[in-house]
């Protein structure tokens, strides 16, 4: 349980990568040079958020494939895949690629459910099988099969005179399937996700199912998981935006975006009663107070901090340099070499 006298062991942070659709490709270098930066900061891990038909990264794994050769110790994540736009066994094929190429360093998360405006996109993506689709627990399954080596065919043998057929994913990469991580939003979620062997994301959205107040919620999400996985890993979502170097222009946006996303944090939000957390805006002393004070965060040892969207390079260039060298110190964290 961190408290001023126990420190963080493990400090990352999330983007979107967002972009210009008109000119896409100055949005994604500016991805992969963030990341880049992380790792020469000294952050643990760096994640990358899925967005679908949205000006933001809609294939993670590509991403991550391209981060592999650019950076050399940094973790790299997914926060998260929703499966219900995959396949699981392409995408067992694809994370374990990626996870040879960057030598073992890539933590994927998923989560399930049926896509975000499923019927505007059903016909698209499932135009024979959508009213057939799993979109449960048990597509997750899927990928975990694949991922820990179980059989994906009934074939396995030479055919004709090159061609080698295996009955399970290639490439495999035996640590991956220790590495695989789910995101929720519920109590049922977080208990799964230890029952079935994976890490947990805790998410900066939850339901409000047995409290109004995020952080008691989000706590209550962490020891669920540890009562059904008491060795497996949680890390805490937030959105935490230091000032510390910031220029005043740069603080005065930060406010007005803060202040935009605040209304909805006060009270569960529609049919699903879904509460949003309060970003943590202010100097690294002041966001330092506020988590102690959190009781998700005082569950946890590892967090990854998500940036806020639509910023500029420079922006993110700011926040990441407060968080490795300012208010990462101030929670007992220290840079990796």
């Amino acid at each position: 349980m961190p408290t001023p006298g126990i420190p963080l062991d493990q400090l990352g942070f999330l983007t979107i990568g967002t972009f210009d659709p008109a000119d896409p490709a100055p949005g994604h270098e500016a991805t992969l040079a963030m990341v880049e930066l992380g790792e020469r900061l000294g952050f643990d891990s760096a994640w990358l958020r899925h967005r679908h038909l949205q000006p933001g990264i809609s294939s993670p794994v590509a991403v991550l494939a391209a981060l592999t050769q650019r950076t050399r110790r940094i973790g790299l994540g997914t926060a998260v895949t929703p499966l219900a736009w995959e396949n699981p066994l392409r995408l067992a094929e694809d994370l374990a690629t990626v996870d040879v190429l960057s030598g073992g360093r890539l933590n994927p998360g998923v989560s399930v459910g049926p896509p975000m405006h499923w019927d505007d996109v059903k016909d698209a993506l499932y135009p024979d099988t959508a009213d057939r689709e799993d979109f449960s627990y048990t597509r997750v399954e899927r990928l975990l099969r694949f991922v820990r080596g179980e059989r994906a065919s009934t074939f396995v043998g030479r055919e004709g005179v090159v061609e080698e057929w295996s009955d399970r994913v290639q490439p495999q990469s035996p640590g991956l399937a220790g590495r695989m991580w789910y995101g929720g939003a519920s109590l049922r979620s977080a208990a799964w996700a230890g029952e079935h062997g994976m890490h947990f994301l805790t998410s900066s959205v939850v339901r409000a199912e047995e409290a109004e107040d995020f952080a008691e919620v989000q706590a209550s999400h962490v020891r669920a998981f540890r009562a059904a996985n008491p060795t497996g890993r949680v890390s805490q979502g937030l959105v935490v935006i230091p000032t510390d170097t910031a220029t005043p222009e740069q603080r005065a946006r930060y406010a007005a975006y803060v202040a935009a996303r605040t209304p909805r944090t006060t009270a569960p939000q529609g049919p699903a009663r879904m509460l949003f957390a309060r970003d943590l805006l202010g100097s690294s002393e002041e966001i330092a107070e506020a988590l102690y004070a959190h009781a998700g965060f005082r569950e946890v040892t590892e967090v990854v901090f998500a940036l806020p969207f639509d910023f500029a390079p420079a922006d993110y260039e700011q926040i990441l340099t407060d968080t490795a060298t300012r208010l990462g110190p101030a929670l007992g964290w220290h840079p990796r070499a």
